[in-house]
């Protein structure tokens, strides 16, 4: 792997500055002062420094995005504007895409990520992770809403499992848990107890929560404990 490469990928800085680094000398591969942004090195063997501090690469990258309304889950699209337009400038040299999806109009947690098998993992149905949001009706729910959810619902072209529907103290605020998140799935599934959803927010992922001082439109790395929370 090329030096530069390693370097961004440790996420110590950006391509850019990689270089500025390189150029001051203050980089070294296994003990020696190194300029060379395409010296190959061993990212399992070699030892890289930066101001005698080790880094390490990472393969992967997992970031938590506070999803802004006006943006699709997608890596690019003609018409509408995509949520990788909100990756940092140190990330993008990593391709993430977005694992799973939110509406256009909804807000809240999204991750993204390069790791194509963590992809399939949580947005596999098999693996039943649960998907929480938070909702603003236009009506007050009631208690037979919740059983109705329990149940399952049946659509033409899916069958949604078992979901959790828990009222606030506002009766039109609800949290709604769902374990598919398929295309305007809790629209849908409101709409047919007769509500529709004027807000909706996905707040949680399995057990990872969205970080409620990370800003709309705004991004920042999973910890190791929130990455493994997600399956927990």
């Amino acid at each position: 792997m090329r030096l530069d490469k390693y370097i961004s990928n440790s996420g110590y800085a950006t391509r850019s500055e990689v270089k500025k680094l390189l150029k001051s000398g203050i980089v070294t591969v296994n003990g020696e002062i190194s300029k060379k942004a395409d010296l190959h090195i061993d990212e399992h063997c070699d030892t890289v420094k930066i101001n005698g501090t080790e880094i390490t690469y990472n393969k992967y990258v997992y970031l938590m995005l506070n999803k802004p309304k006006g943006f699709i889950s997608a890596t690019e699209d003609k018409k509408y504007r995509v949520v990788t337009e909100l990756v940092d400038e140190r990330y993008r040299h990593y391709n993430v895409f977005p694992v799973g999806r939110l509406d256009i109009d909804t807000e809240g947690l999204l991750i993204l990520s390069n790791d194509g098998g963590f992809a399939h993992n949580l947005t596999s149905p098999k693996k039943n992770v649960y998907k929480k949001y938070f909702a603003v009706l236009d009506k007050d729910a009631e208690d037979k809403d919740i059983e109705e959810f329990e149940k399952g619902m049946e659509f033409d072209d899916f069958k949604a499992k078992s979901a959790i529907l828990t009222i606030t103290d506002k009766k039109n605020e609800v949290y709604i848990e769902i374990a598919e998140g398929k295309f305007h799935q809790v629209k849908r599934m409101c709409k047919r107890v007769g509500k529709e959803v004027l807000y909706l927010k996905r707040v949680s992922i399995g057990g990872l929560e969205l970080d409620e001082n990370l800003p709309l439109g705004r991004m920042r790395e999973l910890t190791k404990d929130e990455l493994e929370s997600i399956f927990a």
